[in-house]
């Protein structure tokens, strides 16, 4: 409770100096918990939010923002009517290089390095690994001193350069559709059968805050749900309720649902 109220504070701060001092503000890299709380400070003070930069423009845009549509981790980017994330991206992108025939890096290997370096998880972003590198999403500010101080990861030596966020390379994620048949859009029933849990480890789960409907952590096993909600369980993955068809014979709802 007490890192959700300071991290409430930050917030108000941050809009509050967009709109006062109309210049653009922006958070650390915010988990889903922590995306959770910004976005439910935002709905309860009426301050609309945005995945993606609007056509039209008001005069403070408020964007959850890591850097690709997917991104786990993302900033809470408040923009002034001048301001365009194009222009003024607080995001960069810092592509690793390692040797051929070395051991293979994990994500693990590359955060574990980074926070060695004395760096806040808060200033880190996604990191997407690939063969022979990563591409890593960081804060701007903090890209000069990973070029100069980051070098190895482990005993795997480094080769860095810093890239405009739009050189990223996002890999091609596989989609899969399950078809399925639910008593009703509950959503513990909804979770059970997206993560093939049953009805009762999927309540659990959510009493947990282990999950989160449209970004938002939900303690409600009896929410319903709705054909397009997007549903993450924390450690398992993301879901898209993609449709909702008729019922079965047996007064099941059929349902589609997309797996990330």
């Amino acid at each position: 409770m007490k890192e959700d109220n300071y991290l409430l504070g930050q917030i108000e701060d941050k809009i509050a100096a967009c709109d006062n001092k109309y210049i653009m503000t922006n958070t650390g890299f915010l988990d889903s918990h922590q995306q959770s709380v910004a976005r439910i400070f935002c709905k309860k003070n009426h301050i609309p939010v945005y995945d993606s930069e609007p056509e039209t423009l008001p005069p403070v845009r408020t964007l959850f923002y890591g850097g690709f549509d997917e991104a786990e981790r993302v900033i809470m980017v408040n923009l002034p009517d001048y301001a365009s994330l194009q222009r003024d991206n607080p995001l960069c992108l810092i592509r690793v290089e390692v040797p051929s025939g070395g051991r293979p890096l994990t994500h693990r290997d590359y955060l574990g390095s980074l926070l060695g370096l004395g760096l806040k998880r808060e200033m880190v972003g996604d990191i997407l690994v690939r063969e022979g590198g990563a591409d890593i999403i960081v804060l701007e500010e903090i890209s000069d001193f990973i070029l100069m101080n980051y070098i190895k990861a482990g005993r795997t030596n480094l080769s860095l350069s810093k890239l405009d966020i739009s050189e990223l390379i996002v890999p091609e994620s596989e989609h899969s559709f399950i078809t399925d048949t639910v008593a009703s859009l509950r959503l513990d029933s909804v979770v059970a059968s997206a993560f093939g849990l049953s009805r009762g480890r999927a309540s659990e789960a959510i009493s947990r805050g282990l999950v989160f409907l449209n970004h938002i952590e939900t303690s409600k096993s009896d929410q319903q749900v709705a054909e397009g909600d997007m549903i993450t369980l924390r450690g398992k993955g993301k879901v898209k309720l993609s449709q909702v068809g008729g019922k079965s014979r047996k007064d099941r709802q059929y349902i589609t649902i997309e797996k990330y």
